[in-house]
């Protein structure tokens, strides 16, 4: 979809939700999906998904304080210690709070009120200052949860967080694991490869870091295909079950850094809840697995 095309689609979908976070769902299930959106009877996990947004996330203080990617930090903390928090280097309600001589060399900047809402600097002397904040400004307007009616963001205060900058040994960004859990149970672990070269491919892996062949990358990979497995990757597990114990669905992000795990945030609603990456069979397999 071209820009000009995508920015007037949110705009649509922002009026309407307005007046109905439903009927936007809806439309954007069908324009998704293909089919109509079940929530009533809801069998798939993306119809599942859909149903915990409306019965369970909406005026939900613990989803919207876990949702937030400040206030989040305050319940894993209290769950799970400050050990596997990233380094908090600041927070502003506006732009203009951000000394950025003060800033080290690496940072990342981000919106605590949306996904995808992100700033990563490996050299700030290469950074254009006034296009960063111009950029800020206008995501700290943007009511975010209305694109697609992710209700869990919409009590959020809206805040500008900076963060350590996560690098591997080679110095490159490193890579972020996805544990998704259903029921307060983790499953299995999403991982997302060559993001940095603008042909991201996912893979799926089973707690023993088996291959999953739920989606086409899986499906199309060689038989003794595998990615080296985190070292911190049993800690994942464990930090994840702690922190998805309330939630009927929640997928908790980690990074392996110095193979130690450290997290990343709480996602309830993946891709909007029209995942199209797994196969179709998949998606009714996972929903007999989220018991709502």
């Amino acid at each position: 979809m071209e820009k000009w095309l995508r920015e007037m689609f949110r705009y649509v979908m922002s009026i309407i939700s307005n007046f109905s976070p439903k009927l936007t769902s809806k439309i954007y299930y069908r324009i998704k999906m293909g089919k109509k959106l079940d929530l009533k009877n809801p069998q798939t996990f993306n119809e599942k998904l859909m149903y915990l947004k409306f019965n369970e996330y909406d005026n939900n203080e613990l989803v919207t304080n876990c949702a937030d990617k400040y206030k989040v930090r305050e319940y894993v903390e209290k769950i799970c210690g400050k050990e596997i928090l990233n380094d908090l280097i600041g927070v502003y309600n506006s732009v203009d709070e951000i000394d950025f001589n003060k800033l080290p060399n690496k940072f990342v900047l981000k919106c605590n009120h949306a996904s995808g809402f992100n700033i990563i600097c490996q050299d700030k002397t290469k950074l254009n200052i006034k296009e960063t904040k111009k950029k800020l400004e206008k995501w700290l307007k943007t009511d975010y949860w209305k694109y697609v009616a992710e209700v869990q963001y919409k009590n959020v205060e809206k805040k500008i967080i900076c963060e350590k900058y996560l690098e591997s040994k080679d110095q490159n960004s490193i890579e972020d694991y996805k544990i998704y859990c259903f029921n307060g149970k983790p499953k299995f672990c999403l991982l997302c490869v060559e993001r940095n070269l603008g042909k991201p491919k996912y893979f799926y892996f089973d707690k023993e870091w088996n291959l999953l062949r739920i989606n086409q990358a899986g499906k199309d990979a060689p038989e003794n295909f595998t990615i080296p497995k985190p070292e911190s990757i049993d800690k994942m597990y464990e930090y994840a079950e702690k922190l998805a114990k309330p939630f009927e669905f929640v997928r908790v992000d980690f990074y392996d850094y110095k193979s130690k795990p450290i997290f990343g945030e709480l996602t309830f609603t993946p891709a909007g809840c029209v995942d199209l990456d797994y196969f179709e069979d998949v998606d009714k397999k996972l929903g007999d697995m989220l018991k709502i």
